[in-house]
């Protein structure tokens, strides 16, 4: 989900499929909504006046039918992040890839089915930079009867983290297009929409959860932030990983986890204090020469009984490069692989991918502040050319001149990509897929590279899971590295993580044909 970054996969192929379910209706309403964060107040773009979004409740096979109005002055189109929308791909939301966006005073009816899915995963807009404050969770219950892999919680809580900017934030994005540098980072990280406590504003409040000690608390924790990873932790508790990205894993403990943009992950909590309050914290991560949002957001872990005024417990968060707990957190990932919920790895690959993912820069005679150049995101050297025709609209009605299926396979040039970056720095531009057969298996991987500056950079897949077989730092050895890939139980995500000066390799199967 890098906002800076677009790979497109065709799937060749149509078909469509009867599904008999039960039919969920949600109306959407884009508004603007004035809001106060850090003791300032500015109008933003939400869904129903909510901030952060409502939540959407499906149970897994059902059909969700959502009608999204927008009364804002901006397009709009609204993704629904992780859903695979098999044989449904008019209604995954992308603006310009799977559909025209929503103009104002306009309506988009999106209508599709929850097959095979259940967990956590989010919706958002997907154009300009909106997904800021426009997002929300997606909660799919299993279907009835039918258990969690892990005790049953007393209570389920969504936990939504994101970033909050004092300034409008299209214009921070249509600022740094202008100037050709990056944008400003955002001025606070929310919890459920609060920042909770900071020097520049310490009455406003936070986030509060309240608990029985005793009882054991499920908790959706959903990274919206248009950037940055985020370490997330409790003071004084463990968090017991049961699913990332609406998929089982085997179950663990850890005091910190890591997530990045577009990332779930569902964690149980034990109440097992008398009384008190403990801090929750999510706190930045970033291990490269790259400016982030140092600012930590807080809420608090509210035992009842406990007094309003009485001191709240601390947690230490990580260092911002505490390379070595993100690592530990990423490593003890697994797909929980039971007989009921298998690890479907593909074991053989017809597509072998190779993917770059970095910066370049090109030439932008009216970029001043770039000194007449842009900085921009590449894939394989291709910096993606946004079109004005849906390319899913194009594809299915055989229009041409919309994009080529020329998009490389392979890095057109080879360079030390963790190492020492080409003199040549330009990229290519243009509107580019790759053509997978239906039902053929890929593996893609994803090397970070050091030009400019090497990067960790989330990665979103639409229109399918994958699993993460393996990584590594450096460059990619295609003789050594596969004979460390597990094969077994790697976790199955939409989302990933690319580490900075590293790689992953991930294997999926292209099952859902349109536009991804």
């Amino acid at each position: 989900m890098d906002a800076r970054i677009r790979i497109l996969v065709i799937v060749a192929c149509f078909f469509p499929v009867l599904v008999d379910c039960a039919v969920r209706h949600y109306k959407f309403d884009v508004v603007l909504k004035n809001t106060t964060r850090l003791c300032s107040s500015k109008p933003i773009v939400t869904v129903n006046g909510k901030f952060p979004g409502p939540t959407l409740y499906a149970r897994e096979d059902d059909t969700v039918i959502v009608k999204v109005t927008n009364h804002v002055k901006y397009n709009v189109s609204i993704h629904w992040h992780g859903v695979r929308q098999l044989r449904t791909g008019w209604s995954d939301g992308p603006a310009y890839i799977t559909q025209c966006p929503i103009p104002t005073g306009q309506s988009y009816v999106y209508n599709f089915t929850v097959t095979g899915q259940r967990g956590t995963l989010l919706w958002h807009a997907h154009i300009l930079w909106l997904r800021s404050t426009v997002h929300g969770a997606i909660v799919i219950l299993p279907k009835r009867g039918v258990p969690y892999p892990f005790p049953k919680p007393h209570k389920e809580v969504v936990v939504i983290l994101a970033e909050w900017w004092k300034s409008d934030t299209e214009a921070v994005i249509n600022e740094a297009l202008k100037s050709g540098l990056a944008p400003n980072v955002s001025d606070a990280h929310t919890i459920n929409g609060h920042p909770g406590p900071v020097s520049s504003c310490p009455s406003q409040g936070g986030f509060k959860l309240p608990v029985d000690t005793g009882k054991t608390y499920l908790l959706r924790i959903i990274n919206a932030a248009l950037n940055e990873e985020l370490f997330f932790k409790i003071a004084g508790h463990k968090l017991t990983v049961v699913e990332v990205d609406a998929t089982y894993v085997k179950p663990f403990k850890t005091d910190t986890i890591l997530i990045a943009p577009g990332q779930t992950t569902n964690v149980l909590v034990s109440a097992d204090k008398t009384a008190g309050k403990y801090m929750v914290a999510a706190s930045p991560f970033m291990d490269a020469p790259i400016a982030v949002d140092n600012l930590t957001a807080t809420a608090t872990l509210h035992y009842s009984g406990t007094l309003d005024n009485s001191p709240t417990t601390l947690t230490p968060t990580p260092p911002k490069n505490a390379t070595s707990v993100a690592n530990s957190f990423i490593n003890s990932l697994l797909a929980l692989n039971s007989k009921q919920f298998p690890a479907l790895v593909p074991q053989t690959i017809d597509h072998n991918l190779y993917f770059t993912v970095g910066l370049g820069i090109n030439s932008c005679p009216s970029c001043k502040a770039g000194n007449g150049s842009r900085v921009v995101a590449s894939i394989n050297n291709v910096t993606f050319v946004m079109p004005t025709t849906a390319l899913l609209q194009a594809h299915y009605f055989k229009i041409s001149g919309v994009f080529t299926t020329d998009f490389p396979s392979k890095p057109p040039h080879v360079f030390n990509y963790s190492g020492t970056p080409p003199k040549n720095l330009q990229t290519m531009s243009g509107t580019k897929v790759f053509k997978l057969a239906y039902n053929s298996t890929a593996q893609l991987v994803l090397q970070d590279t050091g030009i400019i500056s090497p990067e960790n950079h989330p990665i979103h897949l639409h229109g399918f899971n994958f699993y993460a077989v393996g990584r590594g730092i450096g460059n990619y050895n295609p003789k050594t590295d596969p004979q460390n890939f597990n094969l077994v139980d790697p976790v199955e995500r939409n989302t990933i993580g690319v580490p900075s000066g590293g790689w992953v390799a991930i294997r999926f199967r292209a099952d859902n044909p349109g536009m991804h």
